[in-house]
């Protein structure tokens, strides 16, 4: 892609606005909160101290928006204290300003690090040095400094004491990420009717997962309709592609094939209404003519060997969704939620671990830390005052990828040039008083809110009219920081823009390095699937390997997904992996997985006779996946001698292979296809890069 089609698409995307993610529920709690903060501190300790509070109330909300399965309050605890933090350090050097670049480039890299530990960290730690940047200025002492720094906390305490007082639809996220999970398997039902052989996304399934972890505490107050369905979806993808496969029986015409498609609808439509069900909170209206079709004793007569086998654990899986949505289900354990101290070890073992050359996470820290101190002195030397508008810029459009960083610098100045504007036509018209500035604030501050989630240029319209009525409430004149706040919002978006020209972490060139990781995964976990039937009678732990093989290589290819789509917008050519060999790439690994899943649909049972061939093709996989990765990552065409030569001994035993397996051959022949070698002597080998550790 050339820099002016980039440049367009980022533009694009970052004035995009979403309609649907309006919760007016939320923002009207969120903006409640923040008005009985700044009219109590407004009352108490006045005008400076009320913009101070304002600011840390505001800020706690914006990180209960973040996308996070955290409990919220402690989110705005955590936000509240943290600015708190940073707003009574940072005043403490502003009058050395050797010292506060020095601070401010330390905060910021440790900002950038963050993002090692995810989004929602990473946005509550750039915030805070963005804001930090403003309310610094506001104290005239040290004291002054420690009494804002303790508004700018009971903020944070205040918003999170509402969320605990007025619950707004309490465990609507979990409720969401298992519905939208049963409604996913519900659309795969829907396709597999008219393709037997469609792919599905797992990363639903991944969502409602992550969305399960709970606390000690919280566990006990779970929704019964919250526990266990999770688990019964993931075992229903599986049985949902064994069904509809016509290598597993079912010929693609006549009668079996008909039954097959009535048993799919059916569970497509109790699958939604247990969606529905789970997400409102109410007991599931399941369709007479979809319960009938999953009782007839039909199944017997039409369906016979594995799809008959799977038609009934089918029927049995949905009655056990069924009553969880009806919250009849045995409770189910729990994935267990540490608490945020608990984590500290292991988020300090993740930061560590970016501290590697070639790590985005420590590119996009240096980059961000560099920008802001030049920002910083930038908005000092330059005749305008307010200085800081250009860094907070700088902090809050940038991402560790590029289309974000661009997308946002766009969106920012254009916000900023309608929220300033307008704002200050307001106050500058209606001369408000310090009450009237601090309601018209509260108003800004609730259409933050509301259009938050729906993008990022509609919000900061909202944010920047936010700053312009608070500031008027602490008695500076609007009108005279209009053209400069414009000017520097300016100066802090193409510093940004062209901080990643200069030193970027482009995706493009470790697009190959992804394919590796995915390209392993899958065939750890189709080794572990296949090994099962070399020994299906030993009392181990083969589920438990076959599920953390699946999670891995979920993992992976999420990582695989997020990293095309973030290279599809970075102007660089392909380095060796084409469009077109991206997405043949991606289906054979697609279909590598497919048969894997299919064969652990139907994996022996203790009692059955062990298929010794089996344990020869769980060798070869594992043996010929890691010469295969680095194949390439080092641009060649990967090659499966020994598995080609495990699947032809296990034909030769006279045993009947694997369904699933000879898919899995196919898969691994067509992902040979899609990766042609480069022309010419082979290129200098690309280390792979060490496994992180596991993420808090």
């Amino acid at each position: 892609m050339t820099w002016y089609r980039a440049l367009k698409e980022t533009a694009r995307s970052g004035l995009t606005i979403d309609r649907t993610g309006l919760e007016p529920l939320l923002a009207l709690r969120g903006a409640l909160g923040l008005a009985i903060v700044v009219v109590g501190t407004l009352a108490l300790f006045g005008p400076l101290a009320a913009v101070s509070s304002a600011f840390g109330a505001f800020q706690a909300v914006i990180a209960t928006f973040q996308r996070s399965w955290r409990p919220r309050p402690v989110l705005a605890l955590a936000s509240g204290g943290s600015l708190a933090v940073s707003t009574f350090v940072g005043y403490l050097t502003v009058g050395h300003l050797a010292l506060f670049i020095l601070l401010i480039a330390v905060w910021t890299l440790a900002a950038g690090l963050a993002w090692g530990l995810g989004p929602t960290v990473g946005i509550i730690a750039s915030s805070n040095v963005a804001i930090m940047l403003v309310t610094i200025t506001l104290p005239t002492s040290v004291a002054t400094a420690a009494g804002h720094a303790a508004v700018i906390a009971a903020g944070g305490v205040v918003q999170a004491a509402l969320i605990v007082l007025l619950p707004v639809r309490r465990w609507g996220a979990q409720r969401d990420a298992l519905a939208d999970a049963l409604a996913a398997e519900a659309d795969y039902a829907r396709r597999l009717r008219r393709d037997p052989t469609a792919a599905f996304d797992p990363e639903p399934l991944m969502r409602a997962r992550s969305a399960a972890a709970v606390s000690p505490r919280q566990a006990r107050r779970r929704p019964a309709e919250l526990h266990g369905a999770r688990g019964v979806a993931e075992k229903l993808r599986p049985v949902l592609a064994s069904l509809a496969d016509p290598a597993f029986g079912v010929p693609e015409q006549g009668p079996e094939r008909e039954r097959v498609r009535e048993l799919l609808a059916a569970a497509a439509t109790v699958l939604d209404a247990a969606a529905q069900a789970v997400r409102h909170g109410e007991p599931p209206r399941l369709p007479a003519p979809a319960l009938a079709a999953l009782r007839t004793p039909d199944t017997d007569a039409l369906l016979t060997g594995p799809p008959r086998r799977a038609a009934l654990r089918l029927s049995a899986l949905l009655a056990d969704v069924t009553e969880t949505a009806r919250g009849e289900g045995a409770a189910a354990g729990h994935r267990d939620r540490p608490s945020l101290l608990k984590l500290l070890p292991g988020a300090l073992r993740t930061v560590r671990a970016e501290l590697r050359r070639g790590s985005p996470v420590l590119r996009h820290a240096v980059r961000g830390a560099t920008v802001v101190v030049a920002s910083y002195l930038a908005g000092t030397a330059l005749p305008l005052g307010h200085g800081y508008w250009a860094p907070m810029t700088a902090v809050m459009v940038m991402r560790p990828d590029f289309s974000q960083t661009y997308a946002r610098s766009v969106a920012r100045f254009g916000g900023t040039l309608v929220g300033v504007g307008v704002a200050t036509a307001v106050v500058e018209t209606a001369n408000p008083g310090t009450y009237a500035a601090a309601a018209l604030a509260v108003l800004c501050a609730f259409g933050t809110y509301l259009v938050l989630r729906t993008g990022y240029a509609a919000a900061n319209v909202g944010i920047s009219a936010y700053v312009v009525c608070l500031l008027w409430m602490g008695g500076e004149e609007a009108g005279q920081t209009v053209p400069e706040r414009i000017v520097l919002t300016l100066i802090g978006g193409l510093l940004a823009m062209l901080s990643y020209a200069v030193y970027p972490a482009w995706e493009t060139p470790r697009l190959r390095n992804r394919l590796a990781d995915w390209l392993l995964a899958d065939c750890r976990y189709a080794a572990a699937v296949v090994d099962h039937y070399a020994r299906p009678g030993e009392p181990d732990d083969a589920g438990q390997d076959i599920r953390r093989a699946l999670l891995a290589a979920r993992d992976a290819r999420l990582a695989w997904q997020d990293a095309l789509s973030r290279a599809a917008d970075e102007p660089v050519r392909n380095r060796g992996l084409s469009h077109a060999a991206a997405d043949a790439a991606g289906e054979a690994l697609g279909k590598l997985g497919r048969g894997a899943m299919l064969m652990e649909a139907h994996l022996p049972a203790h009692e059955d006779t062990p298929v010794p061939a089996a344990a020869g093709l769980a060798k070869a996989l594992r043996a010929d996946a890691e010469r295969a990765a680095k194949a390439v990552r080092e641009r060649r065409r990967p090659e499966w001698r020994r598995v080609e030569e495990a699947l032809a001994a296990w034909e030769e035993s006279h045993e009947i292979i694997d369904p699933g397996a000879a898919l899995v051959g196919e898969a691994l022949d067509e992902l040979s296809d899609a990766l042609p070698p480069k022309a010419g002597p082979d290129p200098k080998p690309t280390p792979p890069r060490p496994d992180p550790p596991e993420r808090p």
